[in-house]
Order: structure tokens, then C-alpha cells, then sequence
């Protein structure tokens, strides 16, 4: 079979609606996406309702968008690829009957893909890169994911280790939260720790030693009490504490914590899987401090997508259509939606 395909991605896991068509799994030829950040960050997260309705208002003009980008129809079209999971059931409702109907109406296969191995694939994303030499080491960071995958070829996966409570990227928000600094909480902690001593405030780092697991709950508790010690009389639930608290330092000694465990533990790793390379995707891999400690600490190559990949997207959806389509896989109409659905046991 012929390694030349054109796919359509869809994906509306959570708070994006998005389209793409991406050519041999590797050229971007359109990229719609349709953020719902600003409408969420009343909430000072994602309101699933309401990201569900607004998904439902977007999805025909974002994924028509994206094929009149193209300019390609549906003929043109070999596979649509669609996020069948993990993330929001109502949201990824949207996207599965989207890309059902449009396969329904052209006769074009459909292919439900796992938003974690997305992520993954965004690294691919670079024509000007030679293709990642297996083994790889992966490491998926964002709002709703802490995943340490060994990949040994393509679509072929073994999970290490997981977050055991807050996601890195769910640490970051509520962190932003407590100290008034907004949602999305990771460009917002970034910004507030340029000017930070990352060795102010000495926050723990949870190893756990013999796993390759990750948690953040006692770093998120440490920062707690250390803006209480700040500000005694802080309430609970006030999202904006008042000035005097060491904003700078705070944050900068927070994310240092975060980073230190997140490359401490896949170097590691990778060095005992013997990996050729390491791939870090999600919204938690655009952080600057995450991306430098990497590139500076690790004997071997480290990959990262390019920044306007890193948040949820449908060209990373559309990469791994293009390997799956290759692989023979086709999906049947009823396939449902599958809201916890894991990249490897």
C-alpha cells in the first residue's frame, strides 16, 4: 500500500475545536482551531457543559474551514481521523458524530484515535527533522495527563508510570488559581517565574522511588501553606489574595519543583529502556524552563512539537490517522466515544 494519504483530523476533546488535513503524516496543508480559553477562564477551568454546547456551535465552519484551506473535498480525502478518547464525553460526542456523519455521507473510512497517542505524534510534525529513531522514550504532559510511554515502533506502546493525582498541567492551573494569576495556568506561571529565585522556597519533589509514577498533590499543598504563611487570614476558596505575597518567587520555586521530577524521571527512564530519543508533547511542553532543563540535561536527542502543537489539535490527530490508515485499521459507524480510554495498560 501506497504511504501517500491526505486525512482530515477532528478533534474537541475538551476546549478545542479543531480541523486539519495533513498529507503522509508529516505536511500540515490546513490547521483550524477554535480555543474556548477565554470563555472557560470565568471558570477559572473547563466548564464541560459548557464546552460541549460551544463545541456543537463550531464544529461545521472550523472543520469546513480547514478542507477550504486545503482546497480539497471529501474525494480527496483517504481517512477522517477523529478523537474517540480520552477526555470530555459530551465534547468528544461532538467530534465522533461529526466525522460519523461525514464518512456516513462520502463512503470515506473513519479512524477513532486515542488523544494521548496524538500527542505523541505531534513531534512528527517537522518535515525539516529526520524521522525519531525507535526505541523511544515518551513523556505526555498536560491539563489532564502525566504519561511515561515507552513507544518500541510505531503504534506500539508500553505504559511505565502515570500521575497518581494532579496531572503536571492540573498542578499548574491551580497553583496559577491560588495565586490570582488566571487560567490557563501554565503560560501564566511561566511569565510570573521570570523573575523568580527557583530556590527560594525549597518545595518538595515526590520521586517515588522504584516506580516510574508522578505526583504533585504535596507540592501543590506545600505552595498552599507557604502563601498561608504569607497571608494567615487567606481564605479558603479566594482565588486572588492580596498584594505582599512573593508572586515571583513562589512560582519560580514551584515550576523548578515540577520540571526537576519531569526530567529527572524520563532521563532516567530513558536511560534504563536504552532509548534512542525522547518525545515530550501536551500543553505542558511549551514551558520554557521544561524544554531548556531537557535540552541542557539529556545525553540524548530530545524532541518537543513546535509551540502552536503543544496545546490540543487536529493535525497530531490526523499524524496517527495517516500510521493507522496504513495499518489497515477501520473503524465501523457505531463506534462510541470512550472518555477514559488508556494508551496502554
Amino acid at each position: 500500500m501506497s504511504e501517500e494519504t491526505r486525512i482530515l483530523g477532528i478533534e474537541t476533546s475538551c476546549d478545542e475545536t479543531a480541523a486539519s488535513v495533513v498529507e503522509n503524516g508529516r505536511q500540515i496543508i490546513s490547521n483550524v482551531v477554535a480555543s474556548q480559553a477565554a470563555l472557560h477562564a470565568q471558570y477559572g477551568g473547563v466548564f464541560p457543559e459548557v464546552a460541549s454546547r460551544r463545541h456543537i456551535e463550531t464544529i461545521y465552519p472550523v472543520v469546513a474551514t480547514a478542507l477550504a484551506q486545503a482546497h480539497v473535498g471529501m474525494q480527496a480525502i483517504d481517512a477522517i481521523a477523529v478523537t474517540r478518547g480520552p477526555g470530555l464525553a459530551g465534547s468528544l460526542v461532538v467530534g465522533v458524530n461529526m466525522a460519523k456523519g461525514m464518512a456516513l455521507a462520502s463512503g470515506v473510512p473513519l479512524l477513532g484515535i486515542n488523544h494521548l497517542e496524538a500527542h505523541l505524534y505531534s513531534t512528527w510534525l517537522q518535515q525539516d527533522m529526520a524521522e525519531p529513531v525507535f526505541p523511544l522514550l515518551g513523556l505526555v504532559v498536560s491539563g489532564g495527563h502525566t504519561e511515561l510511554v515507552l513507544m518500541k515502533e510505531h503504534l506500539t506502546y508500553a505504559r511505565l508510570g502515570g500521575t497518581l493525582d494532579d496531572a503536571a498541567g492540573e498542578a499548574f492551573d491551580k497553583i496559577a488559581r491560588l495565586l490570582g494569576l488566571g487560567y490557563p495556568g501554565g503560560p501564566a506561571i511561566q511569565v510570573a517565574a521570570e523573575g523568580g529565585d527557583p530556590q527560594a522556597f525549597p518545595f518538595p519533589r515526590a520521586w517515588l522511588d522504584e516506580t516510574w509514577d508522578f505526583s504533585f498533590s504535596g507540592l501543590k499543598t506545600a505552595v498552599l501553606r507557604q502563601v498561608r504563611r504569607h497571608q494567615p487570614d487567606l481564605e479558603a476558596g479566594v482565588e486572588v489574595p492580596r498584594p505582599g505575597l512573593p508572586i515571583a518567587d513562589l512560582a519560580a520555586s514551584f515550576e523548578a519543583a515540577v520540571v526537576d521530577v519531569l526530567v529527572g524521571k524520563t532521563m532516567k527512564a530513558a536511560q534504563e529502556y536504552q532509548a534512542h530519543e525522547i518525545l515530550v508533547a501536551g500543553g505542558v511542553s511549551a514551558n520554557r524552563l521544561l524544554r531548556q532543563t531537557f535540552i541542557e540535561k539529556s545525553p540524548i536527542a530530545v524532541r518537543f512539537p513546535p509551540l502552536a502543537l503543544c496545546t490540543d489539535n487536529a493535525a497530531m490527530i490526523a499524524a496517527v490517522g495517516h500510521q493507522r490508515y496504513l495499518s489497515g485499521q477501520r473503524d465501523a459507524l457505531d463506534i462510541d466515544v470512550l472518555p477514559t480510554w488508556p494508551l496502554a495498560e
